[in-house]
């Protein structure tokens, strides 16, 4: 396979996907055959590309040249590979549990979910391959709009204001700031394309620099950097699998993504470490970090606590980036697949609790590792990978942004990485413990329980493709404590670490 046709194939796949979906919605057996297919030759065109890639590889196409130097322009490096690996993986995993998902609480509008969750893989896939900041901000603002109809699935009232509050963050934030970026950037440095070292090396002292950077970093709404985070808790009224979609396998990992791929190729860690111009980025990215943590800390409902340990753990990615030394971008790559691995993990078990047991609350939860032991020992460890603790992939990603800050003796990064953990411990274990250590609920409320859940049908774990779903990924989260290296090796290349 020709390199142009690589690159095409890998954004044609999710679109024809997406048209079989839409043309098989009458015959649900096979709509879902058709997603799974589509994902699966998805993930193996992502592996290969990736191998080319680690192979040294660099393949590029451009698509429209809309003016002389300015064009779509697809163009694949490391961190492209890393994010196209993810999405297309992470999509296998999600498709297997949102089959279980949607049949077993018998939700509406399956075939409108499965046509808008492949649109969403499409977007990530352009987003990964994206050549420029023109390309990767037209993939970017595609994906808000094909996940709006996600996060309104249910059509509720609340489900529609949520659904105004996610889309009013990401396309205000883009168009105020982002675009305004953009737009600065070109008639700046006269390119947008992606450039080791950066593209605006000499053309800007620190002050404009880092006036530059105020718009990109508020400007990508996705990494949720406090205070355009509020998006993020308003979209948890969507079902679980879209959860997981916002938060491990698409549109937050576009995010920071898109930081990562800014610091380094549109600015270049050099010429920021240089001027100082992001010197107050790692003060904002602790501030979201610690206090996403105390919200985190005091909400009892689950998908609330996940959503706000969404915005603290993105920001570690934000400040890992930021800190400009190449151990700490290694770090915020390491992250962004740890974090994909583990929260994708937390988010199958919360739906997975809701479909069996239809709790929703921290508060509920005593004793139902006794009744759901797969669901909650997939949880336990998701939350250690989320903690950093091992044999869980968050450690090798924490451990290498807190020995970048160690090295760099930027305390004020040490100390939100030790205070963040304790504080991911707080509102992290007492889940665990109460699940396996305390009591489940008096004769009374299990009787209670008992009659709800012989109404609502549900009984032990999960559907098998919800369980297996969730143990494959908590498998994975220790997988890649162990083995990394391919990961490790994209991740040193982009940060020019080798």
């Amino acid at each position: 396979m020709t390199e142009d046709i690589q690159l095409i194939s890998l954004l044609l796949t999710p679109l024809v996907g997406m048209l079989l979906l839409a043309l098989a919605g009458r015959w649900p057996n096979l709509r879902e055959a058709i997603t799974l297919i589509t994902a699966v030759v998805l993930f193996s065109e992502s592996l290969k590309l990736a191998a080319d890639v680690l192979g040294g590889a660099r393949p590029a196409l451009t698509l429209i040249e809309m003016l002389p130097g300015l064009t779509l322009r697809l163009a694949v490096e490391p961190l492209g590979a890393v994010f196209s690996v993810i999405s297309s993986g992470l999509w296998i995993i999600s498709t297997l549990y949102s089959i279980g998902y949607m049949r077993g609480n018998k939700e509406k509008k399956q075939t409108r979910f499965f046509v808008c969750f492949a649109g969403a893989i499409f977007a990530a896939q352009g987003i990964a391959l994206a050549g420029n900041m023109l390309t990767l901000f037209m993939f970017y603002e595609a994906m808000t709009l094909i996940t709006y109809p996600l996060v309104t699935h249910h059509g509720t009232d609340h489900a529609r204001n949520s659904a105004r509050t996610y889309l009013g963050v990401l396309l205000g934030t883009s168009i105020a700031f982002l675009l305004s970026g953009l737009l600065a950037t070109w008639v700046i440095a006269g390119t947008l394309d992606f450039r080791q070292g950066g593209i605006l090396v000499g053309h800007l002292g620190a002050t404009g620099t880092a006036l530059l950077l105020v718009l990109y970093m508020f400007g990508i709404g996705k990494a949720a950097l406090m205070p355009f985070h509020r998006w993020l808790p308003a979209a948890m009224v969507a079902p679980t699998p879209v959860s997981a979609l916002l938060h491990a396998v698409a549109v937050v990992k576009a995010g920071v993504f898109t930081i990562v791929k800014v610091i380094v190729y549109i600015f270049g860690t050099d010429n920021l470490m240089s001027l100082g111009s992001a010197d107050w980025v790692p003060v904002i990215a602790g501030f979201s970090i610690i206090s996403a943590s105390i919200v985190a800390l005091r909400a009892d409902n689950l998908k609330r606590r996940l959503a706000y340990s969404t915005v603290s753990q993105l920001s570690y990615v934000t400040l890992a980036a930021t800190l400009l030394a190449p151990i700490s971008i290694v770090g915020a790559i390491m992250h962004i697949a740890a974090h994909a691995l583990g929260k994708i993990t937390l988010f199958f078990a919360a739906g997975s609790i809701y479909t069996a047991a239809h709790k929703t609350e921290v508060s509920q939860l005593d004793g139902i590792g006794r009744r759901m032991p797969w669901t909650m020992t997939a949880f336990s460890i998701g939350a250690l990978s989320m903690i950093g603790l091992p044999p869980a992939a968050g450690f090798v990603s924490k451990w290498y942004i807190l020995s970048a800050a160690m090295s760099l003796e930027h305390w004020l990064a040490v100390g939100v990485l030790v205070l963040s953990t304790l504080l991911n411990a707080g509102y992290f274990l007492p889940i665990v413990w109460r699940a396996f250590f305390r009591e489940p609920p008096s004769a009374d409320d299990a009787h209670h329980d008992a009659h709800h859940d012989a109404h609502h049908g549900a009984h032990g774990e999960a559907p098998l493709l919800m369980v297996f779903a969730q143990t494959t990924t908590a498998a994975m989260t220790i997988g890649l404590f162990f083995y990394h290296e391919p990961v490790l090796r994209l991740a040193r290349a982009v940060a020019g670490a080798f």
